[in-house]
């Protein structure tokens, strides 16, 4: 009897002690999608192996529920920069305009050549005609042609893109069977941008890998943290020459294709930098 009693004591103690830790992992859990939500990841994707059917399923859900918040925030930001970036070029252009006009006729006007007012008016002309070049840039920000969607053999793809950067290591695994749904010629500018910035920062080493997503690696200049979340925001730009578009026109280009451009929080091995193009997930 005596034997008994120990044995259910054991028992309850250890089927307790099980209910706790299980309750603690459960805990942890729910920090841990909270901090990433708090810093604006929504990538998380946490294992539902040990749970039980109903964890389980909740844990899918809020797997998806992260890609769908990421997707809506990334197509709510890009639209919020298009209505701004509209105003903003529509009104610098009804600006400059007019003086560039202006100074132009001015600088035709044989009276004024040779005079003392001939520098400060081509100065005037340059100066605006470089702004209004710099504003018509940022028109394709809103200006995009629909994509022509197609199924792209990703590895012929990618090694003819790298034969257009001979100087650039490249490092390409990618499944021969692997197609990614997209326009062609859109995606290969996608890639010239990523290429560009990478070059820019000192990359000589490039990776593309295939993992039910596209990672697109380089060896150059690490990414602050306080920069990674600004990287894609029109106009942000850690260069002196740099206009700060690239990143966000090619995160709207992907989004036009159903496709996600991302900053992957701990770059691949060897690379300083990795970017996901992944397809967008849809409820």
């Amino acid at each position: 009897m005596t034997y008994l009693i120990i044995l259910t004591v054991v028992l309850a103690a250890g089927i307790v002690f099980a209910v706790y830790h299980h309750q603690c992992v459960l805990k942890e859990r729910a920090q841990t999608m909270r901090d990433a939500i708090r810093h604006r990841d929504f990538m998380f994707r946490l294992p539902t192996r040990g749970l039980l059917f109903g964890e389980k399923a909740l844990q899918e859900a809020l797997n998806g529920l992260g890609q769908d918040i990421r997707q809506l925030a990334s197509e709510n930001e890009v639209e919020a920069w298009q209505r701004l970036t509209r105003v903003l070029t529509h009104e610098i252009m009804n600006a400059t305009t007019p003086i560039l006009s202006i100074s132009q006729a001015y600088l035709q006007n044989p009276a004024l050549q040779g005079s003392p007012y001939e520098e400060g008016i081509r100065a005037i002309h340059d100066t605006t005609q470089g702004l209004a070049a710099f504003v018509e840039s940022y028109r394709k920000f809103t200006q995009l042609q629909d994509p022509v969607l197609d199924n792209v053999p990703l590895l012929p793809f990618c090694e003819h893109f790298a034969m257009l950067y001979p100087a650039l290591d490249w490092r390409i695994d990618i499944p021969s069977s692997v197609c990614l749904r997209a326009d062609a010629s859109m995606l290969r500018q996608v890639f010239i941008n990523l290429t560009k910035n990478a070059t820019e920062a000192g990359a000589k080493r490039m990776g593309l890998k295939w993992e039910d997503c596209l990672y697109f690696s380089n060896d150059g200049r690490t990414i602050p943290d306080e920069e990674a979340h600004e990287i894609f925001v029109p106009f942000f730009t850690t260069k002196s020459t740099g206009s700060g578009i690239g990143l966000s026109l090619s995160r709207q280009i992907l989004l036009m294709q159903g496709l996600h451009l991302s900053l992957r929080e701990h770059p691949l091995r060897s690379y300083n930098a990795t970017f996901v193009i992944g397809k967008e997930r849809r409820a």
